[in-house]
């Protein structure tokens, strides 16, 4: 059984999902591939101690802060290939960034194989369920592209920027299939 509720942001209203006693679902309206993760139904349960932890966790992000992500149990729903992407996207620090291929080269280096690529991980990262705690916007293309967030490029910016990124090195490319 899972269980969903809303709760609005600066960056548009996100749903949040549980399996009832962790979070494996954080999207934002319009995301691309939002709630995908979920097969069956599920009910709407405000009240649920996990989504009042997250919610908590969401007002001091949002309010410039640095909140501990560990703090939230999460269980997101995936392969153990974007398992281990998403293990890599959960050490990324506040307000640093990794490219695509930093993290190609470290599942590589986990999975004893010589090389990863870059848009297999691309993949993984945008499918990432639990937005803005299992940090996916942290991650750039290589030479500073702020390609591939399934939650759009400005909301990317916007999250890197509260986080104290300086983005006017940054560039969103003109065409591609991850805009």
């Amino acid at each position: 059984m899972y269980y969903t509720t809303t709760h609005p942001s600066p960056v548009g209203l996100l749903t949040l999902a549980s399996d009832g006693e962790n979070l494996i679902g954080l999207w934002l309206a319009g995301q691309k591939y939002h709630g995908g993760t979920i097969t069956g139904s599920a009910t709407v349960q405000d009240t649920l101690p996990i989504f009042t932890l997250t919610k908590d966790w969401l007002a001091h992000y949002f309010a410039g802060h640095q909140p501990e992500a560990a703090v939230i149990p999460l269980a997101p729903i995936g392969t153990s290939f974007r398992q281990g992407v998403w293990r890599i996207l959960q050490d990324i620090p506040y307000g640093t960034v990794l490219t695509y291929s930093d993290i190609a080269r470290q599942m590589a280096a986990a999975m004893n194989r010589a090389h990863m690529s870059a848009q297999a991980v691309g993949g993984a990262v945008g499918h990432n369920p639990i937005s803005i705690i299992i940090p996916c916007h942290r991650v750039i293309g290589t030479g500073g592209s702020l390609t591939g967030y399934a939650g759009g490029i400005d909301t990317k910016k916007w999250l890197l920027e509260l986080e104290g990124v300086r983005t006017d090195g940054f560039y969103t490319p003109v065409k591609g299939t991850a805009l």
